[in-house]
């Protein structure tokens, strides 16, 4: 790696670290990884779903931000207390993030159709920092610790609309008590979606995500997508902040437990001409219960 590389990789990471590289990420496809920031979320589906999710952002640019995501949550046989985990490594240049927490939501029925619930989220923050070069009298710091957090959300909702407000990390940590802050930052997020039927096999889903963090700009995501035959998703996506960026997705529903997705972004900002923008893939399982009576609505969010 030349010298002009290291000085713009070391830049990224020490920018990242100092402003936004402690928050959580962000993604496209957010309403398919609710669980990730608000814990309410916990159980909702009225079954067990599992999420994987990859991506990689900027794509070209060296020392790009990479994340990968893991969950899985599901409801008890008291159906009022769901249980989850969440798994996110977030990666810029040679800094990694990584979250493991558990999920707990206690849902209380407003109608037949509606449920409320609330949640808390508990678990830890792993940072850590890679001296790329030992020799480097600049950049010579080799970081790794663990600290604890925890959230809390609320949801509400039915199969054709939801809201929830949250807040995944409500300590503000120092995660590096080295030459310079790693501070994990508390965020708000207020999320929101209905469904609209425009014909007999097509659906409307428009939904939003706003996220709020002290000490840096407020961020709001709205998406438009379109459901054909309960099957085929196809969306746009908008991202308002000081790094904008317009964004495209479609999943698929390829058989009854499993759905795959992928979504792409191209940003609008400074950065648009050095990166091919970013790639996200998404793999949902999730077990199709057999009915008994009356086959339920299917659930949306």
């Amino acid at each position: 790696m030349n010298n002009l590389k290291k000085a713009m990789l070391i830049l990224i990471v020490l920018l990242g670290t100092v402003t936004s590289a402690q928050q959580l990420p962000q993604f496209t496809q957010y309403m398919y990884n609710t669980i990730s920031v608000n814990p309410a979320y916990a159980g909702s589906r009225e079954t067990l779903n599992a999420t994987i999710l990859h991506r990689n952002q900027w794509a070209g640019l060296e020392g790009n931000p990479r994340t990968s995501t893991f969950s899985m949550h599901t409801p008890l046989r008291n159906e009022r207390i769901g249980l989850g985990i969440s798994y996110i490594n977030d990666r810029l240049g040679f800094e990694s993030t990584n979250y493991v927490y558990g999920d707990f939501s206690y849902s209380v029925p407003v109608s037949e159709e509606v449920k409320m619930s609330f949640g808390l989220k508990a678990g830890f923050t792993s940072y850590n920092l890679e001296n790329p070069d030992p020799n480097d009298m600049f950049f010579n710091a080799n970081f790794n610790s663990w600290n604890p957090n925890f959230g809390a959300g609320f949801y509400i909702g039915s199969n054709r609309w939801y809201a929830g407000i949250s807040s995944p990390r409500i300590l503000n940590t120092d995660l590096n008590d080295g030459e310079f802050q790693a501070v994990e930052r508390n965020s708000y997020y207020a999320i929101g979606g209905l469904v609209l039927d425009i014909s007999e096999n097509t659906k409307f889903k428009p939904t939003m995500i706003s996220k709020f963090t002290n000490g840096a700009p407020a961020t709001y995501d709205f998406t438009a997508n379109f459901l054909f035959n309960e099957k085929f998703w196809i969306g746009a996506s908008y991202r308002v902040n000081d790094a904008s960026n317009f964004g495209a997705f479609m999943d698929y529903q390829i058989s009854n437990d499993i759905r795959i997705g992928y979504a792409y972004d191209l940003p609008t900002s400074t950065i648009k001409p050095y990166t091919g923008g970013t790639h996200e893939i998404i793999l949902i399982y999730e077990l199709k219960k057999r009915q008994r009576g009356p086959v339920k609505s299917p659930r949306y969010f």
